[in-house]
């Protein structure tokens, strides 16, 4: 489980901690120099790294020749960089990673809430969140890119984080069961309630 305290000061403020820690379980990994190497839908075996230093090595020797993804989010490494050269250490520091992770994700999560047509009903977030994993881990979603995808804005807000003077309701979306089959691990979404606003997810 995730420290409460790189929650907080390190996670995109728009997802509520519960779902972060749902994401992270899900398709994240618990050493924050984990390296996962894929090419052709196959895994490539990358010794395990002790150091940053180690970690990065293996990152930018396989960037531009397979998919990699690093770190506690499982961040896609090479995502708008040209050189591998050009790629920061950053990727393997938990803290940094939590953060390009969790608002890479919250921009996934808004794009599959706007495929779903900002859907009210309490029952749907379990399936966004689903899906949202599931385009997380392969990089596309009904045939688009995810990662390089404009962000659909900042309309769907987890634990109500809109301002004020939006006006917007929240919908309270109690718990419920996430075991599909596009979610590897099997978690429950979500220990605690959440709340999410779909109704302004629109346009760009």
């Amino acid at each position: 489980m995730l420290d409460a305290a790189l929650i907080q000061h390190c996670a995109d403020p728009s997802l509520k901690p519960a779902i972060v820690e749902q994401f992270v379980s899900a398709a994240g990994a618990n050493d924050p120099l984990a390296v996962t190497v894929k090419s052709g839908g196959r895994l490539i075996l990358v010794p395990k790294a002790a150091l940053p230093d180690e970690a990065m090595a293996i990152v930018r020797q396989y960037v531009g020749q397979a998919v990699v993804r690093v770190g506690l989010t499982q961040y896609p490494a090479g995502v708008g960089v040209k050189d591998a050269a050009d790629l920061k250490s950053d990727l393997v520091d938990p803290c940094e990673n939590l953060r390009k992770g969790t608002a890479m994700f919250a921009k996934v999560l808004r794009i599959v809430a706007k495929w779903y047509g900002n859907p009210k009903s309490d029952d749907v977030f379990p399936q966004i969140f689903d899906d949202a994993v599931y385009a997380w881990k392969s990089g596309e979603f009904e045939g688009v890119s995810v990662f390089q995808a404009d962000n659909p804005g900042k309309g769907v807000t987890i634990d109500n984080m809109l301002p004020a003077d939006q006006g917007k309701a929240s919908v309270d979306i109690p718990p419920a069961a996430a075991n599909t089959e596009s979610v590897e691990k099997g978690e429950s979404v979500g220990s605690a309630e959440m709340r999410i606003d779909l109704s302004r997810i629109g346009g760009q």
